[in-house]
């Protein structure tokens, strides 16, 4: 679903991602299919860490 109003870009719909809230390592574990075990949790903490929103966007676009 698409909103229209984007303030960079006036008559442009809004495209929302995945990435534009925030996230917990356990959310992303989660996410990605795995048990929220410490080792996931911290594999998923280190990957927002390096990556930021991308590491969500491979996960949830």
């Amino acid at each position: 679903m698409h909103e229209t109003g984007n303030p960079d870009h006036p008559g442009e719909p809004l495209i929302r991602t995945g990435a534009e809230q925030p996230w917990d390592p356990e959310d992303l574990a989660v996410a990605q299919g795995r048990y929220p075990t410490p080792e996931n949790v911290a594999r998923a903490k280190a990957e927002l860490e390096r990556d930021g929103a991308a590491a969500i966007e491979r996960t949830v676009p």
